[in-house]
């Protein structure tokens, strides 16, 4: 039986990937699948757009924290074209397969830029960033990192931040083993999607960590499917 009791420390596959840049292609591929086939884009872009709702500007620089190919910042890139709010999009990853992808499939997205750099060292204060959002990278973290990263978030962002990540439960880790057999093609997004689940989050832990990041007010919601929305708010 899988334990569903406590956060898995088992390392992800793609936490250590050492493939072509085909290969990885294909993963993300597989990954942006589900995410597009259970509305995990929209979970994030929602939440971004409510924040930006609330503080009016001309124009708004978001910060993607683990961007992987860009897949996102793309889609909040057009999203915000429809609704004509003009975006500063920054993707942060330290791997540089992915960065590459990232650069090849944004070249008609002038508004997007990426860096391979460590969040928690550099100085982010010249890009004035008043959003910083992270969706299916906070799990990847230790309990004390997620605290950590998260509190960073915060001190970066002007306005506030936007977390998208899993909820851990037997339930969305079954339905997520029958969902691959039809949906997803390559092993490495099976496995690790399955230990994604493991490694993630219930709503106590979120609110344990919550209680230890300053400055800034927050809500939990969770959405479907098997998902936390977090968004936290400068004060």
């Amino acid at each position: 039986m899988v334990d569903f009791t406590q956060r898995c420390s088992e390392v992800e596959i793609m936490d250590t990937f050492s493939g072509t840049t085909n290969e990885l292609e294909t993963i993300l591929q597989d990954i942006n699948r589900v995410n597009k086939l259970l509305g995990g884009y929209g979970i994030t872009l929602n939440a971004v757009f409510e924040l930006l709702k609330k503080n009016k500007q001309e124009s708004y620089t978001i910060l993607d924290m683990g961007c992987a190919e860009g897949t996102m910042l793309r889609k909040l890139a057009l999203a915000a074209k429809k609704k004509n709010i003009k975006l500063k999009l920054i993707g942060v990853d330290f791997n540089d397969q992915g960065l590459q992808l990232a650069q090849q499939y944004s070249s008609d997205y002038p508004e997007i830029s990426y860096l391979n750099t460590d969040i928690l060292k550099t100085d982010f204060s010249e890009w004035n960033v008043d959003v910083v959002m992270t969706t299916l990278t906070l799990h990847h973290f230790t309990d004390e990192g997620v605290v950590e990263f998260v509190n960073r978030f915060v001190e970066i962002a002007n306005l506030g931040v936007v977390i998208n990540d899993l909820e851990r439960s037997p339930v969305a880790y079954y339905l997520f083993k029958a969902f691959s057999l039809f949906f997803i093609k390559t092993e490495i997004a099976k496995k690790d999607g399955l230990l994604s689940i493991r490694r993630a989050f219930i709503k106590k832990e979120l609110l344990h960590f919550a209680d230890e990041v300053t400055n800034a007010t927050h809500y939990i919601k969770w959405k479907w499917a098997f998902r936390y929305a977090w968004v936290l708010q400068k004060k």
